[in-house]
């Protein structure tokens, strides 16, 4: 197969995606690297159908790779994930009118273009998070403990350069639940919260729930992705769903690189869904993809040992 991965400067060095491309190279498939806003592109060469069999994101939220990604789409090329699944969740203020309106457990989601105007929500509502639309690796977000701290001490620095988004804090530990998908397949690790950057902790594998699988099935659901990341938070009244990701880095996924690019090997012989089957503008190819055996020969993936007690990955 031959795949174009778009791949910014701050993931040129990262494991994801770099050694999945190395990984797909040693297995005989041919993968073209373009770097969006690192160089002159041709757009008229750089996006023409038929020359690849699928392209692939690696990119910052607000970077120009998912222009480039989209263009690929519209010529009916095959992307890893679907781009309009990528816009949906990369934009957060419209990704949380995407979760509401599939029922998931989210916090009540404001928006507005400068931080002061957070003011209007109820003191009741208050310590609120606060971060950028479009933000990526916690970027920007800050607890927001009342009112009077919505401008930050430097002043309102970046807030002009997009939508913010406000929800009420989630009393937790200060342990976030992270729930990758790769494959069709759920792994899950803790790690401790950027909200929370002073208390202890390590990010390690935990075992995962049937509920929490539940819910991060019905996350690539209503977005449509293939491969991502769900931020949970265990709060008081359960899970609450508090971050989406696509293409995220699958830290402490067992051969996560192994897995991940058989992933993208599987979507891209799959190809482009047939005009008419999907259910709206965010339905998702993730249970009509053939996750099964197919014509496309994969390597067989390492055998993982058995866990010496709770599984880790898979459901409990």
């Amino acid at each position: 197969m031959r795949l174009c991965f778009l791949v910014e400067e701050q993931y040129r060095r990262d494991g994801m995606p770099v050694d999945v491309i190395r990984q797909l190279t040693a297995w005989g498939h041919r993968v073209d690297v373009v770097r969006p806003g690192g160089s002159l592109l041709r757009l008229s060469e750089t996006v023409r159908a038929g020359d690849h069999d699928a392209w692939v994101l690696k990119t910052v939220s607000g970077g120009p790779g998912l222009t480039l990604l989209e263009a690929a789409a519209t010529l009916g090329l095959t992307t890893v994930n679907d781009a309009r699944a990528i816009r949906g969740v990369r934009d957060k203020a419209l990704a949380a009118v995407v979760a509401e309106r599939h029922g998931l457990p989210v916090p009540v989601t404001y928006a507005a273009a400068r931080p002061e105007e957070f003011a209007e929500i109820p003191e009741a509502e208050y310590p609120l998070v606060v971060k950028p639309a479009d933000g990526s690796s916690g970027r920007a977000v800050r607890l927001v403990p009342t009112p009077g701290e919505l401008v930050p001490p430097g002043g309102r620095e970046g807030a002009d350069d997009g939508m913010l988004i406000a929800q009420p804090y989630v009393p937790n530990t200060g342990v976030d639940l992270k729930v990758y998908c790769v494959d069709g397949e759920f792994f899950a690790t803790e790690r401790c919260s950027p909200l929370h950057p002073d208390r202890p902790g390590r990010e390690r594998q935990v075992p995962l729930t049937a509920g929490i699988a539940a819910i991060a099935a019905e996350v690539g659901a209503a977005y449509g992705l293939d491969l991502y990341g769900v931020d949970i938070v265990l709060g008081p009244d359960g899970p609450v769903v508090v971050d989406v990701n696509d293409f995220p880095s699958f830290r402490q996924v067992p051969d996560a690189v192994a897995r991940v690019a058989w992933a993208i090997l599987r979507l891209a012989h799959a190809g482009t869904k047939a005009p008419g089957t999907a259910s709206g503008p965010y339905a998702s190819s993730y249970t009509s993809s053939p996750y099964g055996p197919s014509a496309l020969e994969l390597p067989a993936l390492p055998a993982e040992p058995a866990p010496a007690s709770a599984p880790v990955g898979g459901i409990a």
